[in-house]
């Protein structure tokens, strides 16, 4: 393919943008290969090759700047070119990868010095750094990908490496039956994506974002709707979003580091990136979209009802990404400008979530790796800076002003209510009480861990704080829950105009935009002051007599036992049934010829005795036989 983009020229840029995925692979591939010879420095190579494709990308988005178009793509060599499929192996830089870049860099870098004091004493912290390059590698193919098949690599590469990282503790069954439940629902999910892929190149002849966007509007209604739910039922797989939300909990398995990466910066990114990108498909049908919102509003309540009822300090902040990304679902279901907003609160999300998960892991390391917020308490005598930090995230989270969460969620809600008639109320109520469901659960969090009693276990005399290698990141993450949000609100829908659709016109909902400000902010007071009140001295460690909804809440509104029921049960029944008509009717037929002729065999074997005399009775025998049925016919005997 010919170089479109005149910068490329007087920049250069896209003469080495292809460094942002070949720096991590390699660092990856030098890490395995070198084995325990990279034992002592491998770890200091990860962090190296991350901080370096930070400043690259940060270098390629000053140059993007500059460019009219703000848009570079590059071919670098055909990938697939079998008969009219032709696919290249190419680059898309743009405002919407640029930003993705940013967020996988820049807090990937700052998790991978995080994980240096994490893992320091764990024997395979060479070979996690070379996981952890490859999930980086992956990811940034995923997002700067010309078109859908170089996506589609990129995302099956992030499956690959968060199947590593989520089981890299393989001694641990939870942690390998994690790691096997993730990478089977994703399949689940990446088998949608791959269909409408194929979709794509039977009706349209290409997988390029450039065809596929210019040819989908000829399309048949039907076709338009089958592919975006399938592209959904992709999105929904890596952004652990219903029905495909079981595993992202469960991958809290893996080290803490692994959780901050998947739920802040990447993976669970991936499907509003690949919802975002695919933004003329979507817009071009009204079910579609209602669809996704519909997905969105509905896992955003599922996980702020399941977080409330959760004990262990990742899982509940697992349960608050799926609801976060519910909300990042609902912004780019409901259309125009509200896709810009999603990008704004994905990249929000981005730094309080990783500055709440690397907070839990630096409690678990002041706490002997107790996970239990009920065995917690009174800990922001002993660690202050992540108190602090936590805090941070806290409040961002559930949208206090003027940290980043109010400035990037409270948009969603009102561009829910800017819906028409009540599907506002519907998805709008949804959205705020989302909200105050958040407020709830997440100062259950922060009140049970920080503040109240002392209620640790006898093993536990002193918590401490964690070493400046693991607080300096929670540290620079806590500054960017601060002011991420109010920076971006207003420059990152601006920056993203080129591709993703901007807002028609100043919209008019069923409340002002005031009014829904004001209900924000009093039902997230709400939601937390109710939490404060309720959990500010503490709780029994034991479990307690609970409601039926708190009871459901528990077991995950029962989501698992129904997939269990509906899939698992009768898979592994009609696998069962599989094999034993595989053991008694295939390998039986094929057992029992084969048992017939060596039976058979054996017998006529008997027959060769080696005797002279039994020959020549054999001889006379059929000779006799031969005879006696000539003279039959002949005598009429016979017809």
């Amino acid at each position: 393919m010919e170089q479109t983009v005149e910068y490329a020229q007087a920049t250069g840029l896209l003469g080495s943008v292809w460094l942002l995925v070949a720096i991590p692979l390699a660092s990856a591939a030098i890490l395995l290969l070198l084995g325990r010879r990279a034992d002592r420095w491998g770890h200091w190579l990860g962090v190296a090759s991350v901080g370096v494709i930070f400043v690259l990308g940060l270098t390629y988005f000053l140059q993007l700047r500059g460019l009219e178009n703000r848009s570079a793509e590059l071919s670098l060599w055909d990938f697939i070119a079998v008969g009219n499929l032709h696919v290249d192996f190419g680059l898309l830089f743009d405002p919407l990868a640029a930003v993705f870049v940013l967020l996988i860099t820049g807090v990937g870098f700052l998790i991978h010095v995080y994980a240096v004091g994490y893992m320091e004493h764990d024997a395979g912290r060479r070979r996690f750094f070379a996981y952890f390059n490859l999930f980086v590698a992956a990811m940034l193919l995923l997002v700067l990908g010309n078109n859908y098949v170089m996506l589609y690599v990129g995302w099956e590469g992030v499956g690959l490496a968060s199947y590593l990282l989520i089981s890299f503790w393989t001694d641990r069954p939870s942690a390998a039956t994690a790691g096997k439940k993730a990478f089977l629902m994703n399949r689940v999910g990446d088998a949608g994506l791959a269909i409408a892929i194929f979709i794509m190149f039977a009706t349209l002849g290409s997988t390029q974002y450039a065809d596929v966007f210019n040819g989908a509007g000829a399309l048949a209604g039907g076709t338009v709707l089958a592919m975006g739910l399938l592209l959904l039922l992709g999105a929904a797989g890596k952004s652990g979003q219903f029905p495909l939300q079981a595993w992202l909990p469960d991958a809290m398995e893996g080290p803490t580091p692994v959780s901050a990466l998947i739920h802040a910066a990447t993976m669970v990114t991936a499907g509003v990136y690949l919802i975002a990108r695919s933004n003329p498909i979507f817009s071009l049908d009204p079910t579609l979209q209602t669809v996704v919102v519909s997905v969105g509003a509905l896992t955003l309540l599922m996980g702020c009802i399941i977080g409330a009822a959760k004990d262990d300090i990742k899982r509940v902040l697992a349960w608050s990404t799926v609801s976060q990304i519910g909300y990042m679902f609902l912004g780019v279901g409901l259309g125009g400008g509200a896709y810009a907003l999603a990008i704004v609160h994905l990249l929000a999300h981005g730094f309080f979530k990783a500055n709440m998960f690397l907070g839990a892991g630096s409690v678990m390391h002041g706490m002997k790796d107790q996970v239990d917020i009920r065995r917690f308490g009174g800990l922001s005598k002993y660690m202050r800076i992540t108190w602090l930090t936590f805090a941070t995230g806290w409040l961002a989270i559930i949208g206090i002003p003027p940290l980043s969460g109010y400035f990037s969620k409270e948009p969603i809600i009102a561009a829910a209510f800017e819906r028409h008639g009540w599907t506002a109320w519907l998805y709008g109520g949804a959205a705020l009480l989302g909200a105050g469901l958040t407020a709830f659960y997440m100062t259950r969090l922060f009140v049970l861990t920080f503040h109240g009693p002392k209620r640790w276990t006898d093993d536990i005399e002193h918590p401490h704080e964690s070493p400046k290698i693991m607080t300096v990141p929670l540290v620079l993450l806590a500054v960017g829950s601060i002011a991420a949000g109010g920076l971006m609100a207003t420059s990152v829908p601006e920056w993203l105009t080129p591709t993703l659709p901007v807002a028609e016109g100043e919209a008019h909902g069923v409340l002002s935009h005031t009014a829904i400000t004001v209900l924000s902010i009093v039902v997230t007071v709400l939601g937390a002051g109710l939490a404060w009140l309720l959990f500010r001295a503490g709780t029994a460690p034991q479990e307690q007599p609970a409601g039926a909804l708190v009871r459901a809440a528990r077991r995950n509104l029962y989501t698992d036992a129904f997939n269990e029921a509906v899939f698992e049960k009768p898979g592994v029944f009609l696998t069962r049934a599989l094999v034993y008509l595989d053991n008694r009717g295939v390998d039986g037929l094929v057992n029992g010829l084969a048992a017939a002729v060596g039976g058979g065999s054996g017998r006529l074997r008997r027959l060769q005795t080696g005797f002279v005399r039994s020959y020549a009775m054999s001889m006379l025998t059929g000779a006799v036989l031969v005879m006696a049925a000539f003279l039959a016919v002949q005598m009429g005997w016979l017809v």
